[in-house]
């Protein structure tokens, strides 16, 4: 394999600051709308061991030079900001429409801020109030608030369902737009969608629905015959393209994402047997994973963007750990395939009866154990913002975000090239 052409290029430190190697250590995390697509996105900093003072001047500085617009790809995107940030800095989020403030509700007892603050809502920034409470006590400071913020977000984890869908409506009759925060089971994603909310957001993209009797859709179960064929046939370069070869909407994803502007590739390569002998087989096997679960349009965008984002980030941990080539690649494939039960909204023990993997890959994604298993249990906790002991040493912490800057812009790379195109 042509390990140049196939690594991110040297561009790629999408949200460094100027002058500087060291990467941003963030999460974006996506709010859906009712449709399950992109609303916003709500960028997460893993704060662990740095100054404060430091990190905001950091993220001022990829907002001053568009690293941070790339890193959400334009969306709207919502971040929460140092006091004395919003203080000094607010001309230059009033020259970045598309990015907003969350406010926690404290803000409204400074007064110095609060100006700030309104200045800001009149000139059009975008403002987010976090709710964490259990239930919205009408006060004079909470009022104050509300005539100036766009978007409330409600914690639906501590709010009863009734308190939920109350303080919903009344916001909604107000005319301002209502997220529901930390939506992490389906039982609760599946009231939120009766509410008038603009988006949700929260782990429940991430999990498996739970069915009684899971059943596999004929599509699904064409996807999953065609990912065992891979698996058990072992396949040359040859038959690799044998076996792809009737699926003409397959073979043009592949071969336009490998051909793409990203690789940087030396030649075009005009045929499946060709790219899977530059890239290798297990690489191209890996790729035509990708695009097969691409083709499910039943499934969030977002959802999909999140498995390439594992794939990548569990290959580069397995290289910094010192794996060999070819368990760099199993490892890309546990990471790819760590959301295959939710992809197909069935139990991963059932997925896997019907996909044979090797004993490395199926240990990871159902006990997380074997050499991957730790690998995934630390993009798990990147994801959630929640790191502990070693991982959340700054060492470990600027390496990671390293990973997970690459691994998103890898990811948004393939699937604009995966992503289904409009008739």
């Amino acid at each position: 394999m042509n390990e140049a052409a196939v690594s991110a290029p040297s561009q790629a430190k999408a949200a460094s600051a100027p002058g500087s190697e060291m990467p941003l250590p963030v999460v974006r995390l996506p709010m859906l709308d009712a449709k399950r697509q992109l609303f916003a996105y709500e960028i997460l900093f893993h704060r662990e061991g740095i100054d404060e003072a430091v990190l905001m001047q950091r993220v001022l500085s990829t907002i001053l030079d568009g690293a941070l617009t790339r890193l959400v790809r334009g969306n709207r995107t919502f971040l929460r900001l140092s006091r004395e940030l919003l203080l000094e800095q607010t001309d230059v989020l009033l020259h970045q429409p598309r990015f907003g403030v969350l406010l926690r509700q404290e803000v409204a007892q400074d007064a110095p801020l609060m100006e700030r603050l309104q200045q800001m809502a009149q000139r059009g920034c975008l403002l987010m109030l976090d709710v964490t409470d259990t239930t919205l006590q009408p006060s004079a400071a909470l009022e104050s608030l509300l005539q100036i913020v766009q978007f409330v977000r409600l914690d639906a984890s501590v709010m009863s369902p009734e308190t939920l869908r109350e303080t919903t409506q009344t916001l909604h009759d107000r005319g301002i737009w209502v997220v529901a925060g930390q939506v992490d089971d389906h039982a609760t994603y599946q009231r939120c969608l009766e509410l008038p909310l603009q988006a949700i957001q929260g782990r429940y993209l991430l999990i498996p629905e739970t069915v009684e009797v899971p059943v596999l859709t004929a599509n699904r179960l064409s996807m999953l015959r065609l990912m065992r064929e891979l698996q058990e046939s072992n396949p040359g370069p040859i038959e690799l393209g044998d076996i792809i070869r009737d699926d003409a909407i397959l073979s043009y994803k592949l071969l336009s994402c490998v051909n793409s502007a990203y690789f940087s590739l030396p030649r075009q390569l005009k045929s499946v047997q060709q790219a899977a002998i530059f890239f290798g087989v297990t690489r191209m096997r890996n790729w035509i994973y990708t695009m097969s679960l691409s083709g499910m349009d039943d499934r969030p965008p977002e959802l999909l963007r999140a498995a390439l984002i594992r794939a990548h980030m569990c290959e580069k941990l397995a290289s910094g750990a010192g794996m060999p080539r070819d368990k760099q690649e199993m490892a890309f494939t546990a990471g790819l395939f760590s959301l295959l039960d939710t992809l197909m909204c069935a139990p991963m023990e059932f997925v896997l009866s019907h996909l044979p993997l090797v004993p490395e890959i199926a240990e990871a994604l159902v006990g997380g154990r074997g050499p991957f298993g730790p690998l995934l249990e630390q993009i798990y906790a990147w994801e959630a913002g929640e790191l502990s002991g070693q991982q959340a040493q700054p060492q470990r912490i600027q390496r990671m975000a390293s990973i997970y800057l690459e691994a998103t812009q890898f990811a948004d790379q393939v699937f604009s090239h995966a992503e289904p195109k409009p008739n």
